[in-house]
């Protein structure tokens, strides 16, 4: 796996168009510069890889656009240390943004060719994030509670464990709603039966996988 020059100012090039379209975290902006997007995608894909869009990468998945990923990562108001259940790890590209901002990463992936295509490559990168092959509407209660939640695909309505797995004090960012678009949410745990919501616009997604039958 190679990172060039090439790759790095192509990385620039798309950070400063992310700065146009209103990204103002540079924390997340710099881990998003030490992240080489071109090692989730095939090398014949790599003029895609630093386009501000989505991809696809098997198994109906697609890696998120990048603006996507400077957004939510924007609004998890993450501080180093914390621990983050991620629903989707997907390619892992927002998985490996995740621990560069020093989050401690727990991540569930529903479908099983492509959690061990990722779990692979994560591991070759070095990445430490503890991966699961799973349910994401089941989170992950083990290592719970989580001072942030982050579900990168498309969920119909708000698993109920999920807020339940969130620390008092802590946020839970989904997108939700069904067909081509979902509404991007933010919710703030006050106390056990106590949340606050906060929309930030329409956003795409691939649909949150549900009633389905776990593959060994």
């Amino acid at each position: 796996m190679e990172d060039n020059y090439r790759h790095k100012g192509l990385r620039r090039n798309l950070l400063a168009q992310l700065r146009l379209k209103g990204i103002k975290n540079e924390d997340v902006l710099a881990a998003m510069e030490s992240v080489p997007r071109h090692f989730f995608m095939s090398s014949a894909f790599l003029k895609f890889a630093y386009e501000d869009q989505a991809f696809p990468i098997g198994s109906d998945q697609t890696i998120s656009q990048p603006y996507t990923v400077a957004f939510q990562s924007s609004i998890l108001d993450i501080v180093p240390g914390m621990k983050i259940l991620e629903i989707g790890t997907g390619s892992g590209y927002q998985t490996s943004v995740l621990v560069k901002l020093g989050a401690k990463v727990f991540s569930v992936e529903r479908q099983r060719a492509l959690f061990l295509k990722t779990d692979n490559l994560l591991t070759k990168m070095g990445v430490k994030a503890q991966r699961f092959y799973g349910d994401g509407y089941k989170g992950k209660s083990a290592f719970a509670p989580y001072d942030r939640v982050l579900v990168t695909c498309g969920a119909p309505n708000i698993p109920a464990e999920l807020l339940k797995q969130l620390k008092v004090g802590g946020k839970l960012v989904i997108p939700v709603g069904e067909g081509d678009t979902q509404q991007m949410l933010r919710f703030t745990k006050h106390s056990e039966t106590d949340f606050s919501r906060e929309e930030f616009g329409a956003f795409s997604f691939v649909p949150m996988l549900q009633d389905r039958e776990m593959k060994k």
